[in-house]
């Protein structure tokens, strides 16, 4: 009994890393209806931009508030200079931008990092852990990455529901040539949700980072769990990612508690039978 307790309660904090991976592709789509491809390698960027800070002598703290704003930057200058000229009624010319854009993140990657598999040095945290009783403990960094998840959504959703950029996000989204008519630049605000969405890769770069190894292709196996929590909880729901991450953690520890070999197999079948139940996912939002 105690085994699947434990079981149930590490599918909860992974799936909390993969609501991180996931909120940032719920932003871009619920924005701006974009399926970014290279999401998953941006990911990736951000866990080396952190590395190479550290490597350069900064504390990890630092090299981490400094690189959330850094990709932030970056999301909007690719946003502005690149991916905004591709948008239109047409779905496929920013996804082959956002394909070529993987490719070239993995590619430059591997240039300037080598294959080698990396891990960030969190010290202690590593392998500290808080007691439960009866035998039950839990990592303390899985237990902070589920913590800065839902304070990552609990921030969207106040920037988006209380402020007033928030409702041009909303309106945005919405229907664009109303909010254009209404005076909102909907380039800027795509370019602004780019880098909130790229921010949020660097958060989730950072604890995909401190809590396994990464090398420069992982990035699409991160994108693809990405989509299914995106799609679980329904698409362009904050919240709904955030179960639909916890959903994805909990088949891919249950599958592998039964056999290790189904691990990552249980969490594809979970994708497809809430997909059968429910093709909008468990949370929908109302999307064109």
């Amino acid at each position: 009994m105690l085994g699947w307790i434990d079981t149930l309660l590490q599918g909860i904090l992974l799936g909390g890393l993969y609501s991180l991976y996931a909120t940032g592709l719920s932003v871009i789509f619920g924005i701006m209806r974009l399926v970014n491809l290279a999401h998953g390698d941006l990911i990736v960027l951000g866990a080396f931009l952190i590395l190479a800070a550290t490597a350069a002598g900064a504390p990890l703290i630092l090299a981490f508030a400094v690189v959330v704003p850094l990709m932030f930057f970056i999301g909007y200058a690719l946003q502005s200079a690149l991916l905004n000229r591709a948008l239109g009624r047409n779905i496929l010319p920013p996804l082959l931008i956002t394909f070529g854009l993987s490719i070239i993140v993995q590619n430059g990657l591997l240039e300037t990092f080598s294959a080698d598999t990396r891990r960030l040095d969190i010290g202690p945290l590593q392998s500290a852990s808080l007691p439960l009783g009866s035998g039950l403990a839990v990592g303390l960094m899985p237990l902070i990455c589920l913590g800065a998840a839902i304070g990552v959504i609990v921030l969207l959703n106040s920037v988006f529901y209380r402020t007033p950029l928030g409702r041009a996000f909303r309106a945005t989204s919405d229907d664009v040539e109303i909010a254009q008519l209404m005076g909102i630049n909907n380039r800027s605000i795509y370019a602004l949700t780019m880098g909130i969405a790229l921010a949020v890769c660097a958060i989730a770069g950072f604890f995909l980072g401190a809590r396994a190894n990464f090398d420069p292709s992982i990035g699409p196996a991160r994108l693809l769990y990405a989509f299914e929590a995106v799609i679980i909880g329904g698409l362009g729901s904050l919240w709904g990612t955030l179960a639909g991450g916890i959903v994805v953690g909990l088949a891919q520890t249950i599958g592998a508690h039964i056999d290790p070999e189904w691990q990552i197999l249980s969490g594809h079948v979970a994708f497809l039978i809430v997909l059968v139940i429910r093709p909008r996912g468990l949370f929908p939002r109302a999307v064109d």
